[in-house]
């Protein structure tokens, strides 16, 4: 057995469907899963990303860059909805490597989501957590600062993030229909003010406000003009990000060779609408400029101060006050139902993970009556909980996109590999014109990578040389598809791996530092380095030993 050994997907659902009762149970329809989608890509992101891309970059022609993110998205969509009516398991990305690529990527994909869902439910946490003191604070109920920030941010811990960690793991831990039927209730309801933001607003769209559509280019690459909106539409992609969490629920969805693809691209296609028609509203209500500086922060509630007749002295009197408190409670809605897909897709990665060996059993326990992962949950609520209510939510939001882009590029390779070598296999849904759609994904996802900023690289590589750690100490030892053995053909390429991983830590931490400038603080640096070096010595040392053991049996 080598490292990169493949899991059949005869194998996969066999696994699935011989779990019995003591399974995960498949309570999720069509709507359900669309509800899912919605839920995790609808966040506070429409309410506050709009803003800056309007102002900053394309005006009006804000609407055209959602567009091309939607497509952008669609065309890992595509690939996500073949793999997800192939295999219809838990693991979304990475049980798709495994399947296609063998357990070494599939390791790697995995250990990359995880970094996406946690990280991802910490930083929103936290960001949820002053939205709601806001919240409190209006209706006379202020909480107190030190309880609404990390140390060191000046408090002492950010309690109502922590609390909501909690909260929402409760809810996880009782079962899947559960979920989905609370995640429905937060979908509905600000769906709803999106949906009254845009009829209201209608009434108030100023045609002057929209021309020129596609305001003329400063002359700077990136506002306005169609790099603006090429700029824009790079930084409104991450409005999308999260609906990969859909698949992670493959395995608790009721024929979901027919829904999983219903559930990825419907919910793709009704969050494509809703963000184009609520910014064509957004910008037709008010002057692009106005969301300069910041009145970026709050675009909505900039519009909605709009939305209302014209006094004498030529100020607006806002007719809906009412609904600016109405688009805070859609944000902490929005916000709530993300954290709660995303921690979903991180038990459900790390349950999949778990059942082939390369993680300890506790994450794939099943509670007897609820069927779920509880004592996963539990151990994540309490991590997750820390972290969100110690860390600042800069430190944490950063690597979310990364990890996003990073599974979103795997799956994609995953469809073109796959149907050369299994083009024959059952599938519920085919991905068009392959293999020009999945490499358009790829290149999409990859460029998009290459424009985040080098401190968010060292970050991933850093995280991935410590996946690559755990699975040379635990994985390989483990691994049901490698027989429980150490004895496995690829180590010498994973220790190569883990040089060349180990050197691109060194080489982000100078990029970062050029990025930067020389004259500032070199302590990124220092640890990327010090890091990178340590490593380096490791993987040399464990390939040698590889090495001299494999001649010593072959003398022997």
């Amino acid at each position: 057995m080598d490292l990169f050994v493949k899991k059949s997907a005869e194998d996969l659902l066999h696994e699935a469907d011989n779990e019995g009762g003591r399974g995960l149970k498949r309570v999720l329809g069509p709507w359900g899963l669309i509800a899912l989608g919605v839920g995790v890509i609808i966040g506070a992101g429409l309410f506050s990303v709009t803003g800056i891309v309007a102002g900053e970059h394309t005006g009006p022609a804000i609407v055209i860059s959602f567009a091309l993110a939607a497509i952008a998205c669609a065309l890992a969509g595509l690939c996500y909805a073949e793999f997800a009516s192939m295999l219809p398991v838990s693991g979304s990305a990475y049980t798709y490597s495994y399947f296609t690529m063998g357990e070494l990527v599939a390791w790697v994909i995995g250990w990359d989501l995880v970094l996406e869902y946690a990280v991802a439910s910490v930083a929103i946490s936290i960001s949820w957590s002053k939205y709601f003191s806001i919240m409190m604070s209006d209706i006379g109920y202020a909480i107190p600062v030190e309880w609404t920030a990390c140390p060191a941010e000046g408090g002492v811990f950010n309690l109502p993030a922590a609390l909501l960690v909690v909260l929402l793991s409760v809810i996880l831990m009782r079962g899947t229909a559960g979920s989905s039927k609370f995640n429905d209730f937060m979908v509905t309801l600000k769906i709803a003010v999106v949906l009254a933001f845009i009829v209201i607003g209608f009434k108030y769209i100023n045609t002057d406000n929209l021309t020129p559509f596609i305001p003329q280019n400063t002359g700077v690459f990136g506002q306005y003009g169609w790099s603006g909106i090429l700029r824009g539409a790079a930084i409104v992609f991450f409005a999308y990000i999260g609906f990969d969490a859909v698949s992670t629920a493959a395995q608790e969805t009721k024929n979901p060779r027919r829904n999983m693809p219903i559930g990825i691209l419907g919910s793709l296609i009704i969050c494509s609408i809703l963000y184009m028609v609520f910014s064509f509203v957004m910008t037709g209500v008010v002057d692009y400029h106005a969301y300069i500086g910041a009145e970026s922060i709050a675009p909505a509630a900039t519009a909605v101060a709009h939305m209302g007749p014209v006094g004498p002295d030529g100020v607006v009197m806002p007719a809906f006050p009412w609904l600016n408190r109405g688009i805070i409670v859609a944000i902490l809605l929005g916000y709530a139902s993300v954290v709660l897909v995303m921690m979903l897709g991180q038990s459900r990665v790390f349950y999949s993970m778990s059942k082939d060996g390369l993680l300890p059993p506790v994450f794939s326990h099943l509670h007897k009556r609820f069927h779920t992962p509880a004592r996963s949950n539990f151990l994540f609520m309490i991590i997750i909980g820390l972290l969100a209510g110690i860390v600042p939510a800069n430190v944490a939001g950063e690597m979310t996109s990364i990890g996003t882009l990073f599974a979103f590029s795997l799956v994609c390779l995953g469809v073109i590999v796959v149907r050369r070598t299994q083009p024959n296999a059952p599938r519920g849904f085919k991905t068009p014109l392959v293999p020009w759609i999945p490499a358009a994904g790829l290149v999409c996802c990859v460029g998009m990578m290459l424009f985040l900023p080098a401190e968010t690289w060292i970050r991933l590589v850093m995280w991935m040389l410590i996946g690559i750690d755990i699975y040379s100490f635990y994985g390989i030892k483990h691994s049901t598809a490698g027989g429980g053995t150490v004895r496995r053909h690829g180590q010498t390429i994973l220790s190569a791996i883990g040089v060349f991983v180990a050197f691109l830590c060194i080489i982000t931490g100078f990029w970062h530092q050029q990025t930067v400038g020389w004259q500032e603080s070199h302590l990124m640096l220092w640890i990327a380095s010090l890091f990178g070096v340590a490593h380096i010595f490791f993987f040399l040392a464990r390939g040698f030993t590889h090495k001299a053991k494999q001649v010593s049996r072959i003398m022997l």
